[in-house]
Order: C-alpha cells, then sequence, then structure tokens
C-alpha cells in the first residue's frame, strides 16, 4: 500500500509537469498538440503490441472513440494556447473551473438534475477567475483560453466516460491518440495558413522534451494510473488528483520563477479556487460517509 500511495503522488507530479512541457517546448501549441499525439499513439501501440494487448474495435465505436479524441485535441491546443499566451500557473488555475463546466454540462448531457450545491460551490472558483481576469489585464488572452480549454476538458470527460464504456483503457486511449491526431492533420494546413511558422520540423531540444513529454506525461503516466488503481479506490485516486494544480504550480515557480510575475490578485483568486476545490471535496467525503451509514 506504501508502495502504491508513492506511485499516486508520482503521477500526480508527472501529470503536473504537462504545463511545463506547454512552456520548455517552442513549438507553437498546434504543432505541439500534433507531435504529442502523434509521438503517444505510436508508444502506446508499441506498449499494447509488446503486451499483446491489441485490439480491434468494431468501426462505429472506433470512429465515436476517434471523435473524442479529436475534442481531447482541440482543448490541449486551447490549453497550451494559454500557458504560451501567458504563463503555466495562468493555464493550470484556468483549468480548475472543469468542476464548473461539469455541473453544467454533465445535467445536459446525461439528463439528469441540476445539481445547486455542485454549481455554488463551482461559483467561488468562477470568481477567483474573474479576480485574476479583472486586475491583471497582462493575461487577459490567456485567461480567455485557459477557460475553453477548461469547458473542453469537462465535455471530453463527459463524452469519454459514454463512449469508452467497455474497452479496456489502453485501447480507448489508443484510439483517441490516432483520431486526435488525424483529426488534427487534416486541420494543421488552415491552422498554420493563420499561424505560420518558419518550420514545422521541431529542433533537437524540442525533439527531446517531445519524446519525454509523450513517454512520461502520458504513456507512463497511464501506466502507473492503471498499477495505483489496483490497490487505491477511485475515490481516494480521485480526491488525490486535486493536487494536480498545486503541482504545477510550485513547479512552475521553481523553474520559471513565475512568483516574480504574480501579483496579489492571483493569489486571491487563487485561493478562492482552492477554497472551491475544498467544499467540492468535503462534499464528496461527507456523501461517501452517507452512503456508507445508510443500512
Amino acid at each position: 500500500m506504501k508502495e502504491a500511495f508513492i506511485k499516486l503522488h508520482l503521477s500526480v507530479l508527472i501529470a503536473g509537469g504537462t504545463g511545463i512541457f506547454g512552456r520548455l517546448i517552442t513549438l507553437n501549441e498546434g504543432l505541439l498538440v500534433w507531435y504529442r499525439m502523434l509521438l503517444a499513439g505510436v508508444l502506446f501501440y508499441i506498449v499494447l503490441f509488446l503486451l499483446k494487448k491489441l485490439r480491434k474495435l468494431p468501426a462505429r465505436d472506433a470512429l465515436r472513440i476517434a471523435s473524442v479524441g479529436l475534442l481531447l485535441a482541440v482543448h490541449w491546443l486551447f490549453f497550451y494556447g494559454s500557458i504560451k499566451a501567458s504563463n503555466v500557473s495562468i493555464g493550470v488555475v484556468c483549468l480548475s473551473l472543469m468542476s464548473f463546466f461539469t455541473a453544467l454540462f454533465d445535467p445536459v448531457i446525461n439528463r439528469h438534475r441540476v445539481s445547486a450545491s455542485e454549481i455554488l460551490f463551482s461559483l467561488v472558483g468562477v470568481a477567483g477567475i474573474v479576480l485574476i481576469f479583472h486586475f491583471d489585464t497582462r493575461y487577459r488572452a490567456g485567461i480567455l483560453m485557459g477557460v475553453v480549454s477548461s469547458a473542453l476538458a469537462s465535455l471530453f470527460t463527459i463524452c469519454n466516460k459514454k463512449v469508452a464504456s467497455g474497452y479496456p483503457s489502453g485501447t480507448t486511449l489508443l484510439y483517441e491518440m490516432g483520431g486526435g491526431f488525424a483529426g488534427l492533420t487534416c486541420m494543421l494546413p488552415v491552422y498554420l495558413y493563420f499561424f505560420p511558422v518558419p518550420t514545422i520540423l521541431p529542433s533537437a531540444t524540442d525533439f527531446g522534451y517531445l519524446l519525454l513529454f509523450a513517454s512520461v506525461c502520458t504513456v507512463l503516466l497511464y501506466i502507473l494510473q492503471i498499477q495505483v488503481l489496483k490497490k487505491i479506490s477511485a475515490f481516494t485516486f480521485n480526491l488525490t488528483y486535486n493536487l494536480e494544480p498545486i503541482y504545477s504550480i510550485i513547479l512552475a515557480m521553481i523553474i520559471f520563477r513565475e512568483a516574480k510575475d504574480l501579483n496579489f490578485s492571483f493569489y486571491t483568486g487563487l485561493g478562492l479556487i482552492f477554497l472551491s476545490v475544498v467544499m467540492q471535496t468535503g462534499r464528496v467525503v461527507w456523501q461517501a460517509k452517507r452512503n456508507q451509514l445508510k443500512p
């Protein structure tokens, strides 16, 4: 169990590092995501082949899962666009709005009642983003892209749960990477027309970062998560992942010294977002205990 908890926090730390690579890699967000999905898809294929877990899906299901992969790709485009337009801390903080958008989208997509408490707690996080947006005008473009990224991440999570049920997570991820890569390949000429670059080929340094990015922050992260979930409940797993934004911000402050670029309004807004996470976590814990007490 001790080893499982170490792996759990290592996986959260790796997940928190995804934003760091977005800042380290000098390619624009379109090429960054395109290369990430290409390399991650190839690596996933190799891993599943070696483990003899490759599985062919029916064409209809494969297309549905691949289309969700394209949604993931567009989410990544806005997420890394947010980081490049502002910094890692802003991009990660905006992603904390996922719970707010999930509280809005999930009842519509899955046709159930809206939870007033979920909306209320999430609005505290929204207030934090509004505070940062209003008082720190330097990062408004990055914040707007971050908010869109958060909405897309919420849609991806909801849709992924609907289309991936009944299939191994490794197979699902492989088809999502393939779908995202294929979709981006079709979009890339138009994207590069509006956002031209000197070359589409990464430098040696960028290629090294991309390999680490795809292998460590995608493939290794997936393997760790699978190993951890064999020992630890999904409930504990999800609660621990609330630490991911904190890990990202700490890493960004250490590596890029972002603390000097952040003002009082950022930390106040971050405090409100953290309060929102704490309240939502407390609500989940309380509901879990109440359900356990039921006869």
